[in-house]
This record gives structure tokens, sequence and C-alpha cells, in this order.
């Protein structure tokens, strides 16, 4: 689900790869299958969490609260619950598109291509992150680099880049992936001159929704000191029955 779906998740920026030479692609089958490990545990049919959300800036620190709900690959939606401010914004993905229910002015929006660009609701992330549905399994090329430890957890160190003519947003992922609970517990994101632009970190690892999961998530920019996005997911639980009419447009001014 976008940005706040508990998988191997790939947060995106506006990066094109149309001038990417089109090179015989070479994948390594240890490494994808680790991939695929990570995506597979974490990957539900549905999924409903509860999640705070921190941005973090040099001279200030504020907090939200949401809620959200993801069926497949194709449906997802957010609500969020504070602060009072900002309670019953609601953002909506269906495929590739955007919509957006502020209750201030009483009005469903469609995000318009040229907003995808801009922070979404202020932090770290932006609204294109919403949609970005890059597949770290099957939009990657996979090469296992070697064995590091992270917070003394063994991990694989895995480099993925991009397959031709896929629509991916990033020159090249580094990801650690642990060894025992196939949790990513780093990635870094590189654009196409392979200059890093983000890392993320995962840790606090603890049973939730039935899987050993990471708790926490800092998304952190290379280029701006001091600012971070902290992802706390409260509860999750996964495989529940969810209609589809509950991801329609219109109905998501209903959501509570």
């Amino acid at each position: 689900m976008g940005i706040f779906c508990p998988r191997l998740w790939l947060p995106g920026l506006l990066f094109s790869f149309a001038n990417t030479p089109q090179t015989k692609a070479q994948d390594d089958p240890k490494a994808r299958e680790i991939i695929h490990k990570a995506e597979e545990k974490l990957r539900g049919n549905t999924s409903e969490a509860v999640v705070s959300i921190r941005i973090v800036r040099p001279k200030w620190s504020r907090e939200m609260k949401a809620k959200t709900w993801s069926k497949g690959k194709k449906h997802a939606l957010i609500l969020i619950t504070s602060p009072a401010k900002e309670q019953g914004i609601v953002y909506l993905r269906r495929e590739k598109e955007v919509w957006n229910w502020v209750p201030s002015i009483e009005r469903v929006v469609k995000l318009p291509p040229s907003m995808m660009s801009q922070s979404w609701m202020g932090t770290d992330f932006t609204n294109d992150d919403l949609v970005k549905e890059a597949s770290a399994e099957d939009d990657y090329t996979h090469r296992l680099l070697g064995q590091d430890s992270l917070s003394g957890m063994p991990c694989y160190r895995i480099e993925m880049k991009p397959i031709p003519g896929k629509a991916v947003v990033w020159g090249k992922v580094m990801v650690w992936v642990d060894m025992q609970w196939y949790v990513q517990l780093r990635a870094e994101f590189y654009d196409e001159e392979n200059k890093l632009v983000n890392t993320m970190y995962a840790s606090s690892l603890k049973m939730m929704g039935g899987r050993m999961l990471a708790s926490v998530m800092e998304m952190i920019p290379a280029d701006k000191p001091g600012n971070k996005t902290v992802l706390v997911y409260e509860s999750i639980r996964f495989d529940h029955e969810i209609p589809d009419v509950f991801f329609a447009p219109e109905q998501i001014r209903n959501v509570r």
C-alpha cells in the first residue's frame, strides 16, 4: 500500500529511465530468492494498520496518526486521525490514480500528475510515493554482494538495479535483509547518477499480525541534515475481508 504497507517498500521520486541503455539484465538466483522471501512474508491479501508519523526538522517536530487499509496491490486508503486540524483527511489510491478528501472544504479532489512530486503532508515522502508500486522482485535485477551485521543481526547485502523498460524510479537500491526473519533492515536509494537520495532504516522487530515485522521505519534524506520522518506501526492485521466498494472514490468521505 504505497508508503504505509509493511512490505519491501520502494518510495518514489520523479526520475526517468527513458535513456537507460537497454543492456541484458543479469540476475542472481540466490539474491532474488532472498528478496522474494522478504516480500512474501510481508504481503497479505489485505492489511489494516494504525501508524504514528513523526516529522523531524532541525528546529521543530510534529506528529500525526493515521489508519491505513490495503487490498492487493491496487487499492489503498489512508485516514488521518490526528491532530485535530488534519483529522478526517483521506488519501485513496486505485490503480495509479490518487484522490484526496479534505473535510474543511468538503471536496473530493483527484490529484493531477503535477502534484505527484510535492511533499505528502509535510513529510519526507512525496504524493508520488502513494502510487509507485515497483516490485522489488520483478522490476529489478539482484546481486548478492556479501554479508554484514546491523545491530548485531547477520544480514544479506543485496544490490538491485532496474530492468530496462520497467517503470522504476531508482538508478540503484542497496538492501540489507536479516538472515533469520527475512526483514529488510536498511535500504539506500540512489538516483541514475549514483547519488544517494534517501536512506531507510527499520528497527524494533516484534510479532505483529502473526508475523515478525519491523515496527519502526525512519526515512532520512541525504541532502537535508537534521530532517527525517519516522513511522511507527502501533498495530496491524492481515487477510481480513475488505469489500472493493470500501475503496470507491465516492465513499472516502465516509471513512472512519
